[in-house]
């Protein structure tokens, strides 16, 4: 039996995409508050003001001709990510070296949360798979995939449409495909769940 990967919809993967819009709108709103804030406590830089201003105005731009960025463009989104990164650690620094702590830590925290975000949406970028192999079971996931030797799990319910895995942690997981498996595929996990389970798989 060779390795068998195939595509899922992975309900993590689904709600990071769809929130993706809101994380952006926020962060560009965020910036637009930060620039005034500073513009008005830290002497008036106008350059500082207008660049964040700038970026924020790039974001919306981008957010609003855009309906789905994370999957439809994902390199730019990942880019816009960057720099919300960026903007947020930056503007943390400039507060923390003014001897504002509260302020920079907030800052901080806001910058360190978009660089996880953006970690999190480059994985949801690659392809959602459940792949079989002859140690076990491997699942993308965020912000790591999940690996399940086969010791770990009690049953594999597959349908040309679905797949549900149960595990040993009275855990259940269901995924729906991507695309419907052939027949070829759908013999080859009854014959992995044969082999390591020692039960036929209901299709």
């Amino acid at each position: 039996m060779n390795a068998l990967a195939i595509d899922i919809i992975h309900p993590e993967f689904e709600t990071l995409k769809k929130t993706g819009r809101g994380f952006h709108l926020f962060a560009a709103l965020l910036i637009i508050i930060n620039a005034v804030t500073l513009y008005n406590k830290l002497g008036g830089n106008a350059i500082f003001l207008w660049c964040q201003i700038i970026i924020a105005a790039d974001i919306l731009l981008l957010l609003f001709t855009c309906r789905n960025l994370a999957q439809d463009l994902p390199k730019i989104n990942l880019i816009f990510r960057i720099i919300e990164c960026v903007v947020f650690i930056g503007v943390a620094t400039l507060l923390l070296l003014d001897g504002k702590w509260f302020l920079g830590a907030s800052s901080l925290a806001i910058g360190i949360a978009y660089c996880y975000i953006s970690y999190c949406e480059k994985k949801a970028a690659e392809t959602e798979r459940l792949a079989f192999h002859h140690s076990g079971v491997a699942i993308s996931g965020i912000p790591e995939g999940k690996f399940f030797l086969w010791s770990q799990i009690d049953r594999i319910n597959a349908r040309y449409d679905s797949i549900s895995i149960e595990t040993s942690f009275n855990k259940t997981l269901v995924f729906s495909l991507r695309h419907k498996l052939e027949f070829e595929e759908l013999e080859q996990i009854h014959e992995f769940c044969r082999y390591y389970l020692g039960q036929q798989v209901n299709s």
